[in-house]
């Protein structure tokens, strides 16, 4: 098997707000946004989408659980090395992330600090030490 793109998609209990977050986060808007699916790059191959709780589970339930009952509950890590961890992360908080662990050095040899926008979704802002 060859992937030839990456696409992450978000479960989102309000599409706007996170569309929100995430355009004030990244610091440009979405490659595209309809109801049902916002989508922005990330990279060159790796998009970042953010769907309704409510959309997907006309997919998945009902042999999956609705993602509703996960709320608040962290269900993914976004794991992006970046130029400046510092400036990231206090964009972050700044951009309404709350606060998950305080930049430190890890024991994995990254310099990381942990936020989560409004779903729980943690966000990791990373550089090799």
């Amino acid at each position: 098997m060859r992937i030839n793109q990456t696409h992450f998609i978000l479960y989102v209990s309000n599409q706007t707000q996170s569309k929100d977050f995430y355009t004030a986060l990244l610091g440009y808007e979405p490659l595209f946004s309809v109801p049902g699916m916002t989508e922005f790059w990330l990279t060159s191959n790796t998009k970042l989408g953010l769907m309704p709780n409510d959309g997907i589970a006309k997919i998945i339930t009902p042999a999956l659980p609705h993602p509703q009952q996960a709320n608040g509950t962290p269900r993914c890590e976004l794991y992006w090395y970046v130029d400046d961890v510092e400036q990231a992360f206090n964009h972050a908080l700044t951009c309404g992330a709350t606060l998950v662990s305080a930049i430190s050095e890890r024991n994995w040899g990254d310099l990381a600090g942990y936020v989560a926008d409004a779903d729980g979704h943690v966000i990791a802002f990373a550089q090799k030490l």
